[in-house]
Parts: C-alpha cells; structure tokens; sequence
C-alpha cells in the first residue's frame, strides 16, 4: 500500500449524494462512499477531517465487504449549511436514516476520534442496528474536546483568512502525525479541501463549537451495559486521545479488546492503513 491512494478531489468525484429526511428540521445533503460487496462496513471519521481519513484502508476492505464512508453532518462535502445541530446524537441520527436509505439493516461500525461517541450512542440507542464495533483512538469519558477544537470553535474563528485555517489545520495534522511519511502533500490538502472555503471554514467553526463533554459522560455510567463485540485500535503516540482512555474503555466494555499500534499516533487509518485494516477483516 503506497501512501496515498487517491486525490481529494477523485475521492470526492466518487461519492454519491442524498437527501435525508428526520435527522433535522429540513432535507439535509450527505455525500458517502459506497463500494464493495458482502457484509457491510461503515466507516465513520472525526474532527476535523472527512471520510476522505479512510481512503488508503477503502481499497483494501471493498475487495471483501461492502464499506460505506458517509461525510457527517457539516463534515466534507456533505451539507455544510449554518442552520443545523452538528450534535453527536444528531450524527448518530444520520447514520440510521442512510442506514434505512441503503435498506441496511445492520452494518459493522468502524468509528474514529469522535465518531467513537455516535458508536456508542448508536451502540446503547440502536443495539440491533449494530454487528461489531472498532474503536480507534476514540473520544469517550471526559476526553474532550482537546483545546485545538475550543479554540476552532470560537465564533472569531470564523473571521479568520483561509491562510490562517490552512495554517492551523496544517499544523494540528503535523503535531499529531507519528508516520510523517504518510502525511504527503496529496494527504494534507485532500484532508483540509472541503473546509477551506467560505461555507466549509464556517462549518468546521459550527462543528467544533457542538463539540459537548456531555454526549459521552452521560454514556459512562451505560458502558458495561454494551454487549457487542468491540475492538478498541489505539495509536499510543496519541496526545490528544491518550492510550489510558482505551485502558479504560477495554475495562467498561465486556466484550472488547485493546491492541495497541506503537508506531501510531492520532490518524491510525491514514498511518497505518496496512495494519488497521488487516486487524479489522481479523476481527469481523
């Protein structure tokens, strides 16, 4: 597997669009990837990146599954309008109705940083829906937000250049990156495309401010009540999803495993796409 696959802007070429219904008060567009066939995967990414996070590890899952890579709600190049709740429970909202939408009545959930809390919420609120859970480098407990995205979601942040969000997008993805050769230029500008325009700065501004401790302190007391199986894919060079809090996830979760990737820090998928995957078909 070489260090990129695709271009942002070939990977966004290939994702289909729909209207969804329910999840808030209007018709809302989501864009996701949906390829392969037999048992389905959805693969769901966090801040502030967009499904795009998976575009080295799609390749090698499609040739045995069918993997479905939404954008979220106000992420990538799904719907990015300021008149909606970018909320976790919001999110988890639309993964059922696309779910429905692609008469799925079950997938197995792949969840990153901050999807790791719609998997537990889609987990404890739609236990059918859900096969296996892997979890890498997810925000639970009080974990979050880290203070890059207190400080992303500020209103004033919306005034900010374009040069400056690049800058400061370039440089969380450069502090958090332990395989400095997987973060290529291709990567980089893929990852940051969909924000680094009028509506997608003032989106990634709305995303990071519904950032809210409570969607998961509220799930803690809940946690040992998860009976599905789940595997927890920790990079432990992570400084903002610390390896203690999967310690602590693998504890509460009475059916889950912790493997640990010395060699990773926060973006597993894109680092280490060749071992994420291989542990995920092992595990489903």
């Amino acid at each position: 597997m070489g260090n990129y696959t695709i271009s942002g802007e070939t990977f966004k070429q290939r994702q289909q669009s729909v209207m969804l219904e329910g999840i808030v008060e209007e018709p809302v567009k989501i864009n996701y990837t949906d390829v392969g066939s037999g048992p389905p995967i959805m693969l769901l990414h966090g801040i502030p990146t967009w499904s795009y996070l998976y575009q080295s590890v799609i390749p090698e899952l499609e040739e045995e599954y069918r993997v479905i890579a939404p954008d979220l709600l106000g992420y990538g190049w799904s719907d990015q309008r300021d008149r909606f709740d970018r909320s976790l429970h919001v999110q988890a909202n639309m993964v059922v109705k696309l779910m429905d939408e692609l008469g799925l009545d079950q997938v197995n959930l792949v969840a990153h940083d901050i999807a790791g809390g719609i998997g537990l919420i889609l987990a404890l609120n739609e236990p059918e829906r859900i096969n296996k859970l892997v979890f890498s480098n997810i925000i639970a407990y009080d974990s979050w937000p880290i203070e890059d995205m207190l400080v992303m979601g500020h209103p004033s942040k919306k005034n900010d250049s374009l040069q400056d969000l690049e800058a400061f997008l370039t440089k969380a993805y450069e502090e958090v990156f332990s395989q400095k050769e997987q973060l290529t230029d291709t990567f980089l500008q893929g990852i940051m495309a969909p924000y680094l325009h009028e509506e997608g700065q003032l989106s990634l501004v709305r995303n990071a401010a519904a950032l809210n401790t409570n969607d998961t302190t509220t799930l803690t007391p809940k946690l040992s009540t998860i009976q599905h199986p789940v595997l927890l894919l920790w990079g432990t060079k992570d400084a903002w999803q610390p390896v203690e809090t999967g310690e602590r996830l693998v504890n509460d979760l009475p059916n889950s495993t912790l493997i640990r990737f010395n060699n990773a820090s926060h973006w597993v998928p894109q680092e280490i796409p060749k071992e994420f995957t291989a542990e995920i078909k092992k595990f489903i």
